[in-house]
């Protein structure tokens, strides 16, 4: 086997050392949690009724005799949306999975799903960072009737699945497994769509050309297949164990997808306290599988999003990361694929070129990933070496591709398309933010111009339209943080900075708010924090001032002098009443006025997981030392297994 990377260890050992409280008192609450097993066996005689009046024959004798295991099924099934509708028939699926393997399932909630695509540029786009939270408490409404000795989670997109995660981690002694529904075919072209955008916004093409062209792009059952934030947590997913290995991007409404969903049931039944392989997912979701889901991330130029969610999911766990930990390790880490906005391939490309088996197998003989972690697949790692065939109708793990089949699109550990990987923590007199370069051609990674400051991304547009923006300079995009209007995509800007570039223009995006998780060839330095409504120093910035970003050092800087800049205010929101009403937003003012800092996740409740935990968790090993009789047969499956 191969020794980890030194880079690896001392990521990992700070952050266990940072999160030994928050983490013990996690541990604590699930031992605490395990003494109450079979779960629906606490529940009074009219509780447990009510648990099962709503179904029919042999599943709700089942459910009354607790005698066998029930898995809870979380979904985010809506039909609007194109990845989340394959999800209709699952539950179909999963039940019947469920019956032949001695168990029952029920539907136990669903979760709302909205696509940031969709909300772009809309008003509703300020919903969606918090949508994250939303779904997160949906989660912990589905699971906390205590009917269940499993889960199943359901979610594909962009704050589904860490709202999912986040979530489920609440309820860390059960089993869970995440189950997705792939992408869809392969459809216009990445770039080509890219293209008909610009054309569009130089007013080269109207809006049916450029409506035909998006239709052509997004076409049919299944995520969109560029590798922004809905595909990132897919492969997140993978490299955290949680998905059964390599069911990540399997096309929905095929019989190997039907296969893998089926297994899916079966399998976290098979983990459930009763049958020998106890595994609850706050077992599974530790340190070693943070700082994996990281490198994974970096490997494959994933989204910039995830040091948002990656951030949150871990706090809900009691660990603690942040961006020097991204960092630190981006400096070892390769990059080992090119999906569009990284390169002209997308995830159907990636996954024909041997997909998350060979990047798995490539990263573990790195020495980059921690083998020795627990899956839904079982102890190790190198379970995600392996990828699913029907083999005479027959599910079943054959080992992946030793060797890439395509390495324009993906390549092995020792011919990397890069030496490091695709993010940078970015500081200076601006604050801390991060840039994501995987995408960013050299020669456009260094930039030194004038400040153009503006509040909205409404307001670059109406500067491009007026032809202002033909010339070097740094856009100033600030109070789009979570606290001042919940922390948008600005990913109207994309075409606009894009278009200027290929023009020969020197230009850069520096704003405390998001990119689409497709954040592409322009050089954005996002998540600026503090945000300028905190008083942080973007909102200092005025049109003119000399910027200096230098994506290969790291650099955010401003040339100024020192006693100038200490005097000088912070800017005002002008507009701050526009983004608290209409389209819902009245309804979220409580969560604008809680979000953590970017770094903190930008959570409404990260921090406070944290704080709660390490508060209560004296109370909870006090209180899980009374139940030992109770949850005895629970720890010894997990000392069994080594955990």
């Amino acid at each position: 086997m191969v020794s980890p990377h030194s880079q690896l260890l001392k990521v990992t050992q700070r952050v266990v050392e940072r999160s030994k409280p928050s983490r013990e008192a996690y541990l604590a609450r699930i031992q605490q949690a395990q003494g109450q097993f079979p779960a629906r066996g606490a529940l009074s005689c009219a509780n447990l009724a009510h648990g099962f009046a709503g179904l029919e024959g042999n599943d709700k004798l089942v459910i009354k005799q607790i005698r066998e295991p029930n898995i809870g099924i979380v979904s985010s099934y809506n039909e609007m949306l194109s990845a989340h509708a394959p999800y209709k028939n699952y539950p179909d699926i999963i039940k019947q999975a469920a019956r032949e393997n001695g168990g029952v399932a029920q539907f136990a909630g669903g979760v709302p799903a909205m696509c940031d695509g969709i909300t772009q540029g809309n008003a509703g786009m300020e919903l969606s960072l918090f949508s994250r939270e939303v779904i997160a408490m949906s989660t912990a409404v589905a699971l906390t009737h205590n009917m269940f000795d499993a889960a199943l989670c359901l979610g594909i997109c962009d704050k589904i699945v860490p709202g999912l995660l986040i979530g489920a981690l609440q309820f860390g002694h059960l089993p869970t497994i995440f189950v997705p529904a792939g992408p869809m075919g392969s459809g216009l072209s990445n770039d080509d769509k890219a293209k008909t955008r610009q054309l569009f916004a130089t007013g080269k093409c109207g809006r049916d050309a450029l409506l035909e062209a998006e239709a052509a792009a997004y076409h049919s059952h299944g995520t969109c297949t560029f590798y922004g934030t809905a595909n990132s947590n897919q492969m997140l997913m993978e490299i955290m164990g949680l998905h059964l290995p390599s069911s990540a991007f399997v096309h929905p409404h095929t019989p190997l997808r039907d296969a893998l969903t089926a297994q899916a049931a079966r399998r976290v039944l098979d983990l459930t306290v009763d049958r020998g392989n106890y595994m609850p997912i706050g077992h599974i979701v530790d340190e070693k599988a943070i700082v994996n889901g990281i490198v994974a991330l970096l490997a494959t130029g994933g989204s910039t999003n995830h040091t948002l969610h990656l951030v949150a999911i871990a706090r809900a766990a009691g660990i603690v990361i942040d961006w020097d930990d991204f960092d630190t390790l981006s400096q070892a880490v390769p990059l080992l694929a090119k999906i569009y906005p990284n390169g002209k391939a997308d995830v159907n490309h990636f996954h024909a070129a041997g997909g998350v088996a060979f990047l798995v197998r490539n990263l573990l003989e790195g020495g980059l990933l921690h083998e020795d972690v627990n899956t839904v697949a079982g102890k190790g790692l190198h379970h995600y070496t392996e990828e699913p065939k029907l083999i005479d109708g027959k599910l079943q793990w054959v080992p992946g591709t030793a060797t890439s089949e395509d390495t324009s699109v993906l390549r092995d550990i020792k011919e990397p398309f890069q030496a490091d990987g695709g993010l940078r923590l970015m500081q200076g007199k601006l604050g801390r933010g991060v840039i994501k370069i995987s995408a960013v051609a050299s020669q456009h990674r260094k930039v030194k111009a004038p400040a153009i400051v503006f509040d909205s991304q409404e307001a670059v547009q109406a500067a491009f339209d007026k032809g202002e923006l033909t010339r070097d300079f740094v856009a100033v995009v600030r109070f789009q943080g979570a606290r001042a209007n919940g922390m948008p995509e600005l990913h109207r800007l994309t075409p606009l900075l894009g278009v200027l570039q290929d023009q020969g223009f020197h230009v850069a995006l520096v704003t405390d708010g998001r990119m689409s998780g497709a954040s592409g060839k322009v050089p954005a330095v996002i998540h600026v924090s503090p945000e300028a409504l905190l008083q942080g120093p973007i909102g200092k910035v005025r049109s003119g001032d000399m910027l200096v970003i230098d994506a290969e050092a790291g650099v955010l800087d401003i040339e100024i002098d020192a006693a100038e800049w200490d005097a000088r205010p912070n800017a005002v929101p002008q507009h701050q009443a526009e983004n608290e009403v209409g389209f819902g937003r009245e309804l979220f003012g409580v969560f604008r006025a809680a979000a953590a800092p970017a770094e903190q996740g930008a959570s409404v409740f990260g921090a406070m997981v944290g704080e709660q935990t390490a508060q209560h968790g004296h109370e909870a090993r006090a209180h899980t030392g009374q139940h030992t009789d109770q949850h005895a047969s629970a720890s010894a499956a997990l000392q069994k297994q080594g955990v």
